[in-house]
C-alpha cells in the first residue's frame, strides 16, 4: 500500500480553507485505499506531536510563538529534526505540499529531496499573502519570492486548486502543469439535505470564515446596518475565529446580528442549510474557497468578490453574484436578492447542481492519484 505524505502549515482543528482541503484530500485518499501522513505544526501546546486518526497520522512540528495564529515560522530545534526522523522511517511514496508561502512548504521540499521522493506543490494563492500593513506587506512579498525560488530548487511540479491560482504561478515563473480543484464532498448533500431550510421568518444571511480584516467581515456588517434600514426581516449570522473575534463578541450590536465564533464542521452546515443567502466579500489571497463550496452545496444564494477562482464557480448569474469590493456593491447585491425570493432559490438549486457535477473529491483525487508521481519499489 502506498504511502502519500501531505505537508501543511496549518491542520485542523485550527480552520481555513487549506485545512479543509487537507483534510477531505486526506480522507478520499484514505478510502481510495492509500496511507496519509500530515506533517503540520503544533500551533497549540494542547495538540499531540504525534497522532493518529482513523484516516491519516499526523506529525507537528514546533513554532515560535510569534505570529502563530497567522503564520507559523518553524523551529529548526532537536525536536523538529527527531520528528523528522520519524516521518524518514514511514517509507513515504509520495509528498503533497500545500502552498508556496509556508515553511512546512519548504522543508517538506528539503526532506523530498533528500530522501529521492517525488514531490509536488499545489497552489492555493492568487496574490501575494496580506496582513493589510503597506510596509509589512512589502517586506512579506520579497520574503514570499525568497522562499519560493528555495522550493523551485527543490521541486518541480506544481499545481493550483483553481485557474486562478495556476495563473498566480507565472508570477514566480512557474508553469504549472494542471489543476487539483478544491472540492465538495458529494455524501454531505445527502446527509444533511433534510436540514435545508430557506423559510424563515428573517432573511437569514451568513458569513464563514477567518475572522480577519481582509476577509471584508467588517464591511459586510456595516453593508447589513445600512440594509436594515429598508428592510426589517433580515439576520446575520457571523461564524469563525481571528483576531476581530474578541473585538466584534464585545461590541453591542442593535440590529439582529449573531458572532457565533469558532464552529464545528456539522453546525456550519447546520447554519448554512438555514441560510438564505451566503456573502463572502473577501479581498484576502484565495484559491477556491472552501465556504463558497460547502454554501452551494446547502442551496444558499451567493454573493462574492473576485477572489481567486471564485469565478470558476460562480460562472454566471444564474449561479450566483459577483460583487466588488466596495460597501455600496455588497448593498446593491443583497438588494437584489433581498427583494426577489424566487431568484434566491434559483441561484441557490444552480448553485448546488454546479458544485455537484463539477467539484466533487472523488473526480478531484482520481485525477491526484493519476497524475502524481510516486517512488518506485526498492
Amino acid at each position: 500500500m502506498k504511502k502519500i505524505a501531505i505537508f501543511s502549515g496549518y491542520y485542523l482543528p485550527h480552520l481555513g480553507g487549506v485545512e479543509r482541503y487537507t483534510y477531505n484530500l486526506a480522507k478520499q485518499l484514505h478510502n481510495t485505499g492509500y496511507q496519509v501522513v500530515i506533517v503540520s505544526t503544533r500551533y497549540d501546546n494542547e495538540l499531540k506531536e504525534v497522532e493518529n486518526l482513523e484516516y491519516a497520522k499526523i506529525y507537528r512540528l514546533p513554532i515560535y510563538n510569534i505570529f502563530k495564529s497567522r503564520y507559523p515560522l518553524l523551529k529548526k530545534n532537536k525536536k523538529c529534526r527527531d520528528l523528522l526522523k520519524k516521518i524518514q522511517s514511514e517509507k513515504i511514496d509520495s509528498i503533497i505540499l500545500q502552498t508556496r508561502f509556508w515553511t512546512t512548504s519548504y522543508i517538506g521540499s528539503k526532506f523530498a529531496k533528500k530522501n529521492s521522493i517525488p514531490a509536488c506543490l499545489i497552489e492555493h494563492g492568487s496574490t501575494h499573502f496580506t496582513v493589510n500593513n503597506k510596509i509589512l506587506d512589502f517586506f512579506g512579498e520579497k520574503y514570499e519570492h525568497f522562499l519560493t525560488n528555495l522550493i523551485k530548487r527543490n521541486v518541480k511540479d506544481f499545481y493550483g486548486v483553481s485557474k486562478k491560482c495556476t495563473d498566480w504561478l507565472q508570477h514566480f515563473n512557474i508553469q504549472s502543469k494542471g489543476v487539483f480543484y478544491n472540492s465538495i464532498d458529494s455524501s454531505e448533500f445527502e446527509e444533511y439535505n433534510q436540514s435545508i431550510n430557506k423559510n424563515n421568518e428573517n432573511v437569514k444571511i451568513a458569513f464563514v470564515g477567518r475572522l480577519i480584516k481582509e476577509k471584508g467581515v467588517l464591511k459586510l456588517i456595516e453593508a447589513f446596518d445600512e440594509l436594515k434600514k429598508n428592510f426589517s426581516n433580515l439576520e446575520l449570522n457571523i461564524a469563525g475565529s481571528g483576531p476581530l473575534y474578541e473585538e466584534l463578541k464585545n461590541k453591542e450590536f442593535k440590529n439582529n446580528i449573531n458572532i457565533l465564533g469558532n464552529l464545528t464542521h456539522d453546525e456550519v452546515m447546520k447554519l448554512l442549510a438555514k441560510s438564505d443567502v451566503f456573502v463572502n466579500p473577501s479581498y484576502f489571497s484565495e484559491g477556491l474557497p472552501t465556504s463558497i463550496l460547502e454554501a452551494a452545496l446547502m442551496k444558499c444564494a451567493i454573493i462574492a468578490t473576485p477572489m481567486g477562482g471564485t469565478t470558476e464557480i460562480i460562472n454566471s448569474d444564474q449561479i450566483g453574484l459577483i460583487c466588488g469590493f466596495e460597501i455600496e456593491d455588497i448593498i446593491n447585491k443583497l438588494t437584489i436578492l433581498l427583494n426577489d425570493k424566487e431568484y434566491r432559490t434559483t441561484l441557490g438549486e444552480n448553485a448546488n447542481n454546479r458544485v455537484l457535477s463539477d467539484f466533487s473529491w472523488i473526480n478531484t483525487t482520481k485525477k491526484l492519484i493519476n497524475t502524481i508521481k510516486f517512488r518506485e519499489n526498492v
